[in-house]
């Protein structure tokens, strides 16, 4: 039947090596952005500036401001120069601009130490590699392989930034931000294999943009991610409110995650495995969309904001894992790269209006505006995501 595709059941011992590989390296990118977020907000009312919630926010948001606008480029490079000089470029600004952020003791050179991070945005190029080293059949479990790479930093990060905060400090943890990107250097000099250098094709966004489903998914990246940083700007501020030390937020963040990630997995089968992707997003998009409401109208005792967290979470998770997913299934034809690239692109959009609207917000309106804003964006994005058409399954045999 014309609907049967077939395709090698496993992916060869090169296509693991550089799908790892390349997953480690945006994992200990990714895990060095996440520890950020947990400690910040409080940490920022120790330091000039750091009683304005709107710098506050604007410091969270700079690093996705300027990644935004640099992701096309990073890719076009990649093509241009080949991915390897092009991925250990980014890093090295990246790391720059950790440690520009570690020395800073004011707002104002965080807030730049932020924006030079954002500046090593090379997760285009980064992909690109994965579509460079790995065969058609196995793309969507390649972006898959990354996707949990992201969602395990993510994971472990919300979990060990408060202990490591409370170790190394602020300073230190930024430090560590940029030693992680030096040892992702390593694994792509090392680690990962070579590939022939790409040929140059301009990137068809114009029909990428043009695909109502990819469009949805775009606008969903977008609102998951602002209103994540929003949600950061205030649920550390309000665990330490109710008596919880920064160095202890591990307390509620460790058993909400991993609840939150074992209760993930049925979810996710139940999407990838037996064609529930629909229903299962749609779950997930009221989940993130309870948990906000929650948030701003629940009292809020540290046994509360956990229960709520943990409801949050796992329609995050869901989300995070399966979203990256659905955006190479959905692109049309082989226009994967440019799909990637525009929801790489408003994904950093969503993080850069998620701090400066959430500290604006946070500093004029107070803490429960921001959980009502974001609670009327994802409920926008529950009814855009609503009439999406269901993606066709594809059934793998062999011969």
């Amino acid at each position: 039947m014309s609907d049967l595709l077939t395709a090698p059941s496993r992916m060869s011992a090169r296509e693991l090596r550089a799908t790892a590989s390349l997953a480690s390296i945006f994992a200990l990118r990714m895990l060095g952005l996440f520890m950020i977020m947990p400690v910040f907000s409080v940490y920022a009312k120790t330091i000039p500036g750091g009683d304005n919630a709107l710098l506050v926010g604007i410091a969270l948001g700079a690093y996705g401001a300027t990644q935004s606008l640099f992701y096309i480029f990073y890719g076009w490079a990649s093509d241009k120069l080949g991915r390897k000089p092009v991925i250990i470029t980014g890093l090295l600004i990246f790391a720059v601009g950790s440690f520009i952020a570690a020395i800073g003791h004011s707002m104002a050179w965080i807030i730049a130490g932020r924006v030079i991070q954002g500046m090593g945005a090379v997760s285009s190029a980064v992909i690109a590699f994965v579509a460079d080293l790995t065969g058609e059949e196995h793309r969507t479990k390649a972006m898959a392989m990354i996707g949990g790479s992201i969602g395990i930093s993510f994971a472990v990060a919300i979990v060990g930034a408060p202990i490591v905060f409370h170790w190394l400090g602020m300073s230190g943890l930024f430090a560590l931000v940029g030693v992680l990107s030096i040892a992702a250097i390593g694994v792509v000099i090392w680690v990962v294999p070579n590939a022939p250098r790409p040929t140059h094709v301009p990137a068809p966004f114009a029909e990428v943009l043009r695909n109502v489903e990819l469009l949805r998914l775009n606008f969903g990246v977008l609102v998951l991610h602002a209103t994540q940083t929003a949600l950061f700007l205030v649920v550390p501020r309000m665990l330490e409110a109710g008596g919880l030390p920064v160095a202890s937020h591990w307390k509620v963040y460790l058993p909400v995650m991993g609840l939150a990630f074992v209760m993930m997995v049925p979810a996710i089968i139940a999407a990838e495995k037996r064609g529930k992707m629909k229903p299962v997003l749609l779950g997930a998009i009221a989940l993130i969309l309870i948990g906000q409401v929650l948030l701003g109208e629940a009292p809020h005792t540290i046994l509360s904001v956990a229960m709520i967290l943990f409801v949050y979470f796992l329609g995050f998770n869901i989300l995070e894992a399966s979203q990256p997913s659905l955006v190479s299934k959905l692109a049309p034809g082989t226009r994967k790269g440019a799909a990637t690239g525009v929801y790489n692109t408003t994904q950093s959009i969503g993080l850069a209006l998620g701090g400066i609207l959430g500290g604006w917000l946070l500093q004029h309106e107070g803490a429960s505006a921001v959980f009502f804003a974001c609670s009327g964006l994802v409920a926008c994005w529950l009814l855009v995501a609503a009439s999406m058409k269901a993606p066709v399954r594809r059934v793998l045999r062999s011969t």
